[in-house]
């Protein structure tokens, strides 16, 4: 029994893990004044009690570090993989450019202090991980310095102690590299005198114009169509409006192609916001009416919500499914992930899409079956393609990567490989057919065990040398740590606002997504009440970490050669 509570054995690991993770979390939920650090509390509370002499078994203990960073970097990648490649439309680009540049400044930083200082490069690279907050980064740089190493020829002990040393300056530095960028944040709003709810109705006044859905009641009063069918008066603008519902006299019926036209008809459409005047030039303008006045008018007509929940349609375009030729039903909107999106006959489907259909109660069940509409499958995860992606990416990130001027090559390793394979996975599967669906809490599940089991590896392994690292000179990290936190920031803020003149929120969103820092993300959603900033954090946060994974092995390769 005793060695349950003072051994390396397996049950003695998996007990350290389980006390970790859980003080760490509950500290977390404790905030001081607003601001919570949250589940880092998970990396402080493993280096005290690895301080304290308790320690994991080191086979177990390097296995849970790699594999937790897998799930954690993985899950991500699920996640804004669908959305990743569109956030460099519609100032996208810009954005990106600022957080690869924003990146770029934190490395110079990092080798300037080197330079400056003396302070070792890899420990510096330490100092820089936690000073922007990227756990990824730091896992990066540690299996790179542990590679290279052990390549040439250093034992596996003496490995553990240089990647024991970043983990260090990681924790030293990533206090700071939080509460820096809030407080940055605050002093810029308040030196610029910021409207937040300006901001806020300037930021709603540019995305009135996003593709999402809108439904329009057209009279048909345009001459030009009078006696033609729909299909011809539609023609090549069937991506662009739905025509869900026609009204002619005291009758409501689903137009076909074949329905022609007559004078007075009238249409409810939909489409989104840039076609709104289209529309209105070939069929007429918007009379008064209400979605409910159709219903009320016409009891035979019943719209619903469908659930996508076949995986063979996965990757197939909604034209392909024949749903109004074949059962008499229109598909008005398809909802995904919270938005509505125009029911396009291009539109490529995937599992998880609700659609939302017009039609006979009997036609709309055939439609129903057709699709599968059983939303309880969707909690069961699809695990093949995410451990077959898990796979694939531990193969990727293992590929070497040569770089000129560089004697050892560059690997993307155990977070940046898997990283953008589920990035690759979550945008291109449901055009391979292959159903990357996950439901929102099992991907937040899969990421939260990945963090804590990382964040308690990490702490584990380093508070054995935590301490004698601070008192010999550690505590300079925390400077170190602060300039590499606030040059680049307040370069990049300034810039954002006065040469590309971004929004506020953007500004926010930029500045957390470019540092990868969580905590700050979820203070200036609190702090300013917008969604805006989560949007735009998801806009840069996959190139950006990418870029910090990426920065942190390149460091480490200049530091050994």
């Amino acid at each position: 029994m005793g060695e349950l509570f003072t051994g390396t054995g397996i049950a003695h690991t998996i007990l350290l893990f389980a006390f970790v993770i859980a003080a760490g979390l509950w500290l977390g939920r404790y905030k001081i004044k607003g601001i919570s650090i949250g589940s880092t509390w998970i990396l402080f509370v493993g280096i005290l009690v690895s301080h304290f002499g308790f320690r994991a078994n080191p086979t177990a203990l390097a296995f849970v570090k790699d594999f937790g960073l897998i799930l954690f970097v993985f899950s991500i990648g699920l996640a804004v993989g669908p959305g990743f490649f569109h956030s460099f439309r519609k100032g996208g680009v810009t954005m990106n450019l600022l957080a690869v540049g924003m990146v770029l400044m934190a490395g110079g930083m990092t080798i300037l202090i080197h330079k400056l200082t003396g302070e070792r490069l890899d420990t510096m690279v330490g100092v820089m991980s936690g000073a922007v907050t990227n756990t990824p980064g730091l896992g990066a740089a540690q299996q790179t310095l542990s590679d290279v190493l052990i390549a040439e020829g250093a034992s596996a002990e003496c490995a553990a102690d240089a990647a024991s040393r970043l983990a260090s300056s990681y924790a030293v530095a990533y206090p700071l590299g939080v509460l820096a960028v809030i407080a940055l944040l605050i002093i810029f709003k308040s030196v610029f005198k910021i409207d937040p709810e300006k901001e806020r109705k300037a930021l709603d006044d540019e995305n009135s114009s996003m593709e999402t859905a809108r439904r329009m009641h057209c009279e048909v009063e345009n001459p030009a169509i009078f006696g033609k069918l729909l299909s011809t008066v539609i023609g090549g603008n069937s991506d662009k409006f739905v025509v869900s519902r026609m009204m002619r006299g005291k009758d409501i019926f689903i137009p076909r192609p074949d329905t022609v036209l007559e004078k007075g008809d009238k249409l409810l459409i939909v489409t989104s916001q840039p076609y709104v005047d289209e529309v209105r030039i070939i069929f007429g303008e918007e009379v008064p009416m209400h979605l409910d006045d159709w219903k009320k008018m016409d009891l035979n007509l019943v719209s619903k919500r469908l659930s996508i929940t076949k995986s063979s349609l996965t990757g197939k375009h909604l034209k392909n499914l024949h749903i109004r030729s074949t059962y008499g039903v229109t598909v008005t909107r398809v909802l995904r992930a919270g938005v509505e999106l125009v029911a396009s006959p291009n539109l490529i489907l995937q599992m998880g899409d609700s659609i939302q259909v017009v039609g006979t109660e009997d036609s709309i069940n055939a439609v129903a079956k057709l699709v599968g509409n059983k939303p309880e499958s969707l909690s069961h995860p699809n695990l093949v393609p995410i451990f077959a992606g898990i796979a694939l990416g531990v193969i990727f990130g293992s590929l070497p990567i040569r770089f000129p001027g560089i004697p050892q090559p560059v690997k993307l390793g155990l977070a940046g490989g898997p990283l953008i394979i589920a990035i690759l996975l979550g945008h291109f599967g449901p055009k391979l057919r292959i159903t990357t669906y996950t439901t929102l809490s099992a991907n937040m599940m899969i990421r939260e065990i990945g963090i804590n089991l990382f964040l308690a590896a990490v702490g584990l392994g380093a508070g054995e040398n935590f301490v004698s690292s601070l008192v010999g000179g550690g505590y300079m990290w925390i400077l170190y740590g602060a300039a590499i936190t606030i040059v680049p920031i307040v370069i990049t803020m300034l810039v954002a606002r006065f040469v590309c003149k971004l929004n506020f929120f953007q500004i926010c969103g930029l500045i957390t997504g470019s540092s990868t820092n969580p905590p700050v993300l979820a203070f200036a959603q609190g702090a300013y009440g917008s969604d805006y900033t989560s949007v735009n954090y998801a806009t840069v946060y996959p190139l950006s970490m990418f870029m910090r994974v990426l920065v942190a092995q390149l460091l480490i390769l200049f530091a050994l050669a």
